[in-house]
């Protein structure tokens, strides 16, 4: 048992944590709040994130019903603004795209051209063909399918055939990284939300192990 002294320091240093914490967010929401959409009240540190349930495409649908097509959320200490309509979304990434970028278009210039993806337009075709024509049959024979890991190698068939020029194989493991790539994406990491942990480095233990 740790000595009531030692335990003192703790909550010291705890209360104070958290006192920064509050205050911290407290004027983060004061600068932007003028700014935003409309949305739901944030609680403290967490904000809106116990409001996305373990089904955030759902949770999402359900407060877009509420304050409508274009929305302010805050993960965590981190203000966003969620478009959840078709002509919403076109004015943001088509119409005024230029204006919401907020860094050097490369992807679209160079990667996701006309001119860039035209060559590949049978390779895509055919690959794309031949995962409809699986689903199919795993759905005639009503076997459950893992979306998410027929589209990694989906992904990495394309990569392969189009960087190498060839089908994948053992040399490549272009599909262990495309997942392992995904698994990382769309992995939770508290920095991420509270900005103001990230010096603590709290998940440095998941990246080790």
């Amino acid at each position: 048992m740790p000595s009531p002294t030692t335990l003192a320091i703790f909550l010291v240093i705890l209360g104070s944590l958290c006192s920064i914490l509050l205050l911290r967010a407290a004027q983060s929401r004061r600068k932007h709040v003028r700014k935003l959409p409309p949305g739901p009240r944030p609680l403290p540190i967490i904000g809106n994130l116990h409001m996305l349930t373990t089904l955030p495409h759902r949770g999402l649908q359900n407060l877009a019903k509420k304050y409508g097509p274009i929305m302010s959320l805050w993960l965590g200490q981190v203000p966003t603004v969620v478009v959840s309509s078709p002509e919403a979304a076109e004015l943001f990434l088509k119409t005024n795209d230029t204006v919401f970028a907020s860094r050097p278009k490369l992807c679209t210039l160079q990667l996701l051209s006309a001119s860039k993806i035209e060559p590949f337009a049978a390779v895509r075709g055919e690959e794309v063909g031949s995962l409809v024509e699986w689903l199919k049959g795993a759905a005639a024979a009503r076997e459950a399918v893992d979306v998410s890991r027929k589209v990694g190698e989906l992904i990495a068939d394309l990569s392969c055939r189009i960087i190498l020029g060839r089908i994948v194989d053992d040399t490549y493991d272009l599909r262990g990284l495309v997942q392992e790539g995904m698994a990382l994406t769309g992995a939770f990491n508290i920095a991420d939300y509270v900005p103001y942990l990230a010096p603590f480095d709290l998940q440095v233990c998941d990246r080790i192990f």
